[in-house]
């Protein structure tokens, strides 16, 4: 799992602290990372370690492994930062910021305070019906077939529908955003990954110089309206939060679920139990997201700070990921079990002031999701001779699952 390499170790880092981890390697591997490499880093790694390939291009950074160390950096702005810590800007010679994510206090919480009334649980609630009809659709173009690709057929497509139509982009495009995305958050090739942060940022900009002369009732153009300390948005802010929007629609909830549905088709109890008493689904939705989070963030320290007797120095890079979050003993009763009741909190959607802005989207499209496919689908498994392959690294997902089911 784990090796010590002998260069590029800052000089206060102690040698017995570094380790490189399969997890981190953003490559594809057969190994199910919930029931192998996320219970062994907990068994092996301690609190704190310093872990070479936490970021894209072998970037190290400091690794938590405790969920009390994740509560403490994320509630504590004043020493860990955000500010530019995606270097999606910096790649490119840029330096806006995604907003509000790479946004520190006092400015985060005016972004907020202008964002948070879209994203109200009410307001998102009047989706509702069209994420229903939605995953109805997509799932009546192949439940009569008895088998299908999971990400191509629905995962890749259900909640990023949602999201270009949110946002005005057009549904033609999905693969080639898709790629961009896969480019940017699934690749360790820095130089591949800056490149598609490039065609990222000139689409969007296209968009956005398009929305100014020819304004919608799309969410981009309702953005030019949106104020901070009495101002409208300038460019830079109205493009970093187009570009948030834009890479953090596409991926997370594909992601999570793939993962999902993974674990469901090789568990047919999990599945008869949801199908049983749907009731459940809302529950189950929170215990998924602690078990199958795909996502690693990361903090940048402001200050000289100390943990667990370690110095961290100003600019180090302090990881905190939620698919290691969710598998802490120390933290969680029998981590590795998938518990309905379980009823514990989490960070997969963040924690502290930099909660997830699309949380109550994510939540519904997940619980739509499994409601209707258990409803129109019937039992379902890996389909024969299919082998899964995880893709590990800083968003961890099922590029391909090839499910089957009787008809």
């Amino acid at each position: 799992m784990a090796s010590a390499p002998v260069k590029d170790i800052p000089a206060h880092v102690p040698a017995d602290k570094v380790v490189t981890l399969d997890f981190f390697k953003r490559e594809n591997t057969d190994v199910c990372p919930q029931e192998v490499m996320l219970p062994e880093i907990h068994r092996t790694l301690p609190p704190l370690t310093w872990c070479t390939n936490i970021f894209p291009g072998d970037q190290g950074g400091w690794l938590l492994t405790k969920v009390e160390d994740m509560h403490t950096v994320l509630r504590d702005p004043d020493n860990y930062t955000k500010n530019g810590m995606g270097k999606f800007a910096q790649s490119i010679g840029e330096d806006w910021l995604v907003i509000p994510t790479e946004t520190d206090p006092p400015e985060h919480g005016e972004y907020r305070k202008a964002l948070n009334p879209f994203f109200a649980p009410q307001k998102i609630a009047r989706m509702r019906d069209e994420l229903h009809e939605r995953a109805i659709r997509l799932i009546d173009t192949f439940k009569d077939d008895g088998h299908c690709e999971f990400v191509d057929a629905f995962s890749a497509k259900f909640p990023i529908f949602i999201v270009l139509d949110l946002l005005g982009l057009p549904q033609q495009r999905m693969p080639e955003f898709l790629e961009w995305e896969k480019n940017i958050f699934h690749t360790n090739d820095f130089e591949l990954r800056t490149q598609s942060v490039r065609k990222v940022v000139d689409y969007l900009n296209e968009v956005i110089a398009e929305r100014r002369a020819n304004p919608g009732d799309d969410y981009i153009s309702g953005i030019f309206d949106y104020e901070i300390d009495g101002r409208k948005w300038n460019d830079k802010e109205v493009f970093g939060h187009c570009f948030n929007l834009f890479i953090g629609g596409l991926d997370t909830v594909t992601s999570l679920l793939g993962n999902i549905f993974t674990y469901l088709a090789k568990n047919p109890e999990k599945q008869l139990e949801l199908r049983d008493d749907p009731k459940k689904i809302v529950l189950a939705v929170e215990e998924f997201l602690r078990a199958f989070a795909p996502v690693s963030v990361f903090r940048i320290a402001a200050k000289e700070i100390e943990i667990h007797g370690q110095k961290i120095l100003p600019g180090d890079y302090v990881g905190i990921s939620t698919p290691i979050a969710g598998y802490d003993p120390d933290y969680y009763e029998d981590p590795q079990e998938v518990r309905f009741d379980r009823k514990a909190p989490h960070i997969s959607l963040g924690f502290g002031i930099h909660k997830c802005l699309g949380m109550h989207l994510a939540r519904m499209e997940l619980q739509t999701a499994l409601e209707h496919w258990l409803k129109l689908v019937p039992p379902f498994r890996v389909a024969d001779g299919f082998e899964i392959q995880y893709h590990v690294g800083n968003i961890t997902h099922v590029p391909k699952l090839e499910l089957a089911w009787d008809v």
